[in-house]
């Protein structure tokens, strides 16, 4: 079932230190509710500097929906030490305000209490508020308020030379990029794992599901909200944060060209639904473009290639130049139990995980193969815990808890050299404790989580918890972020912003007319 991976092991083995390499970052997305646990109306709060160019606190669909982003570093628990004190600066900075700790919000009576977010009078500014206005016409403002975790995650080209088995000197960005979109296939055929075991969103309130006929599968309580007994994370499922649209796209990740050009006619191609829309109403944009993809962040996929941007490039541009520099996962819930919604198991389970996916050999794509591992994981994520539930593996029904007990023994290796690389013992310590939640899906989040919400409801649960990190979070010191940075990052944060403002030449239209124009170059 699981290829020979034991030569490349070995290897690895006797080059711990190029696991030192690994970089990793996380971004994590949070709602600011109220004390009394609603929405908040309130504008990003200027403590924390201007969202548009700050590098660390900025705001995702609305502007009561906050985003932290941690730099690229080598090491787990500075990772998630920088993502708490950005947690700790911010709840400092609220005032009478709270952040949400799950991926659902908080209940929201009146969808006019959701502000777009909003970015300053610049034409970039006015992009991203536009692109925003697009989401919420094309989809509905509710869905977008769905938070996860993404986690970025990099392999040093030294770990790709030994898995190729090779002393070249330059490693070219075509054998890299290839290398990556390998571990982006396996990631599709087993990265459900993930879900099972961390998903958190096993609910979704009533006002999420407009199907009257798919509302009778549900089990229903009476605070608004529905949920499946056996779910794990239905926030990525057709209930949650997906597009239905761009399932028909099938991209297969089978090469970078291929993947480029399938993104790239989704940017270019008209969408009827969207075009019935409009671009403008009442002479003010609604959306950017009327096409199936707006901009490449619209594309929603459980991982992501990706590459920096460099001089206003697009993201394809990027890709096209220079290739793939890391990877992107995307399925990973908000977790409650964590005040930063992550904790170090889900961290190290996720790195060994793709290392794994980076090495053990996955051929190209097909659409076959495509419709067995979306079946896999709309599995998982509806219904993973059904006692005796089966997975497709290879076109055969295997049960799910062979599978997984496979898969982590295939890890326990891995770990094992992570933690001589580290100098530490929570890869492998990470590898038990996910023994003991396949073989009991009561230790799963979702599980945990839907007993506290049945027995609470989704408000009082979440909103308790909100009280207890934010007086948590208030009385513990930094510990790798000064209090002074924080100042200078929010200073030039505003002043950048300025600048952008004050430099601004073109009219909008010419904006985009010019990002039109690159996305045909």
């Amino acid at each position: 079932m699981f290829p020979d991976i034991s030569k490349i092991i070995s290897l690895l083995k006797e080059n711990p230190e190029i696991i030192n390499n690994i970089k990793r970052g996380i971004e994590r997305e949070t709602l600011r509710i109220t004390t009394k646990g609603s929405i908040s109306k309130n504008i990003h709060p200027k403590e924390l500097g201007q969202p548009l160019t700050h590098k660390w606190i900025t705001t995702d669909f609305a502007e009561s929906l906050l985003e932290f982003i941690t730099p690229a570093n080598n090491n787990i628990k500075y990772n998630l030490a920088f993502l708490k004190d950005l947690h700790r600066y911010t709840a400092l900075n609220l005032k009478n305000e709270r952040m949400w700790p799950l991926s659902i919000p908080c209940f929201i009576k009146n969808n006019d209490s959701i502000k777009i977010a909003q970015y300053g009078s610049s034409n970039l500014g006015r992009f991203k508020t536009i692109y925003r206005e697009g989401l919420k016409n094309r989809y509905g403002a509710l869905m977008q308020l769905i938070s996860g975790i993404h986690y970025n995650f990099s392999l040093p080209v030294e770990f790709w030379k030994i898995k190729q088995f090779s002393n070249n000197i330059i490693y070219k960005k075509e054998e890299i990029s290839e290398n990556y979109l390998h571990l982006i296939r396996n990631y599709y055929r087993f990265g459900w794992i993930i879900s099972y075991l961390f998903g958190a969103s096993p609910m979704i309130w009533k006002s999420f599901i407009k199907n009257k006929n798919i509302k009778k599968y549900f089990y229903k309580e009476k605070d608004f909200f529905y949920y499946f007994p056996y779910a794990t994370s239905l926030r990525i499922s057709d209930f949650g944060y997906t597009n239905n649209f761009q399932k028909k796209l099938n991209i297969k990740f089978n090469n970078l060209d291929n993947y480029i050009s399938s993104v790239k006619k989704a940017l270019c191609n008209l969408s009827p639904n969207f075009k019935k829309l409009g671009i403008k109403k009442n002479d003010k944009y609604i959306q950017l473009n009327a096409n199936i993809l707006q901009i490449e962040n619209e594309l929603y996929t459980q991982i992501r290639p990706k590459q920096t941007i460099k001089h206003n490039e697009l993201q394809l541009q990027a890709l096209l130049k220079r290739g793939i520099e890391y990877i992107e996962v995307r399925t990973l819930d908000i977790n409650p139990f964590s005040s930063i919604g992550i904790n170090e198991t889900q961290a190290s389970f996720i790195e060994l995980f793709l290392v794994w996916c980076a090495l053990a050999d996955e051929p190209k794509i097909e659409n076959k193969e495509l419709n067995y591992y979306n079946q896999n994981w709309n599995r998982i994520i509806l219904e993973g815990k059904k006692p005796k539930q089966i997975i497709n593996i290879n076109n055969k029904q295997k049960p799910l808890i062979t599978v997984c007990k496979q898969l982590i023994n295939n890890l326990i290796d891995i770990a094992k050299i992570f933690d001589i690389s580290y100098n530490t013992d929570i890869y492998q310590s990470t590898c038990f404790k996910i023994i003991e939640m396949i073989k009991d899906p009561r230790l799963t989040y979702s599980s945990l989580i839907l007993n506290e919400i049945l027995e609470k409801g989704i408000n009082k649960f979440g909103l308790e918890l909100s009280e207890k990190y934010f007086k948590q979070l208030t009385k513990e010191p930094y510990e790798v972020i000064t209090k002074k940075q924080f100042e200078i990052a929010k200073i030039k944060s505003i002043k950048k912003q300025l600048k952008i403002e004050k430099n601004e030449n073109k009219t909008f239209e010419e904006y985009l007319n010019i990002y039109s124009s690159r996305l045909n170059s």
